[in-house]
């Protein structure tokens, strides 16, 4: 399905947000990304000694502004969260308090306070006269994150999270389109976060979908992804809106697209027909043709099955173009966001148009040949003149969505 009955009203980007492995903001995001290097390595959130893999991308949360505001009342995500809402707000010149304005917050998540709540169980098992610090449980709900951010910044129109696994914040994003173009808000920050877990670490470790060195997306010897935490936010307002206020336009948002593959759990269409209908669906929203993209930042997640379904969409999708077509991974730099992941990977493909080159794919190894792929690696490739690319996600349960991004000069 496309979000929006008609093109409708350009979306402008005017913030971007970012916590990553990296570091705390995008300029951090940006530098680590450009290097080629990977934010995934030993890691210290938990005990993990009885995995089978021991590498993450994990965020320094003790520092500045993610440290707790509000004890244990927030969650890491929570804390991620607020960090990047913050930043996003800040560069495109709004006030830390939305109460006058017409303004929703559209996030993705998977897990929300779950570390926090996995914490409190295993002092409650361990020594139970001692477990402290319920408050913890609060938490809990998926859309934490989101409503943390509304509370925060004093949002009062909608607060929608998504939790549709690893589409959640793509799919997010398509709902904040959908609902500036109806008029219902003049601005929406969309996004997502999340933070490592247990149960997300464990669970795809036991699926054996985990490489034990950090992924390599689309090289031959691939084995699987790595799991990484973090957050990022959009400012996405009406054209408007942001003419009106007098705010730097970044980029824009200009289509999303969706379709669920209704083909297996945990393993997509291995044809990538699914994903396929989501970017075209996407593409025809943002009343563009295949042609008009000039790079894609793919889901990338670095298993051999998602990694073959992509290469066969993007075939079927660009046809002889592939091979000339400059494609990059961002989770091969910072692990797998899991429900936040469509919303660093935007930020991710605004700061390439930002800074005129597409970010390079860290992975050790050749690219698979099979692909015919022009994965861009070892340093950044410059694009000069770039005005649109498409970045894909896909979830279990076939879940597909695909977004089409901007340069401010589109």
């Amino acid at each position: 399905m496309s979000h929006g009955r008609d093109r409708g009203e350009p979306v402008a980007i005017t913030g971007l947000g970012a916590v990553s492995g990296y570091g705390e903001g995008t300029a951090a995001l940006w530098t680590g990304l450009a290097s080629g290097t990977s934010a995934i390595g030993p890691f210290s959130r938990f005990e993990h000694a009885r995995y089978r893999t021991h590498l993450a991308s994990e965020v320094d949360e003790t520092r500045r502004v993610l440290a707790p505001a509000r004890g244990e009342r927030l969650s890491l995500a929570d804390r991620f969260a607020l960090g990047a809402a913050g930043e996003a707000l800040t560069q495109a010149g709004l006030p830390s308090r939305l109460d006058e304005l017409s303004c929703g917050i559209y996030f993705g998540s998977s897990t929300g306070g779950m570390f926090e709540s996995e914490s409190y169980f295993a002092a409650l098992m361990g020594q139970p006269q001692r477990a402290s610090g319920i408050g913890r449980l609060t938490a809990q709900q998926t859309c934490s994150p989101g409503e943390s951010v509304g509370r925060a910044h004093g949002v009062h129109g909608p607060v929608q999270t998504v939790a549709s696994a690893c589409a959640s914040a793509t799919l997010a994003m398509g709902n904040a389109l959908a609902a500036l173009r109806a008029g219902e808000i003049d601005i929406a920050l969309a996004g997502g976060s999340d933070s490592l877990c247990r149960l997300t670490y464990a669970g795809f470790n036991s699926l054996r979908a985990v490489d034990p060195k950090a992924c390599r997306p689309f090289r031959a010897e691939r084995e699987g992804m790595s799991i990484g935490e973090g957050a990022a936010v959009l400012v996405l307002e009406s054209e408007a809106s942001a003419r009106a206020r007098g705010a730097r336009i970044l980029g824009w948002l200009l289509g999303a697209g969706a379709s669920c593959d209704a083909h297996h759990m945990t393993a997509p269409d291995p044809q990538g027909a699914g994903i396929a209908r989501a970017v075209e669906a996407a593409l025809s929203d943002a009343g563009l043709e295949a042609g008009a993209i000039d790079f894609v930042n793919v889901h990338g997640t670095g298993t051999p099955h998602n990694d073959a379904a992509e290469a066969n969409m993007l075939r079927a999708v660009f046809g002889d173009r592939l091979p000339s077509l400059p494609l990059t991974s961002s989770k091969g730099a910072i692990g797998h966001y899991l429900g936040a992941a469509g919303a660093i990977e935007a930020v991710a493909t605004m700061l390439c148009f930002l800074h005129g080159a597409v970010h390079p794919t860290p992975g050790e190894g050749a690219v698979d040949p099979a692909m015919g792929l022009d994965l861009v690696t070892g340093r950044p490739r410059p694009v000069p003149g770039a005005r649109y690319a498409l970045s894909t996600n896909l979830a279990f349960g076939g879940t597909n969505a695909a977004v089409i991004l901007g340069s401010a000069a589109a």
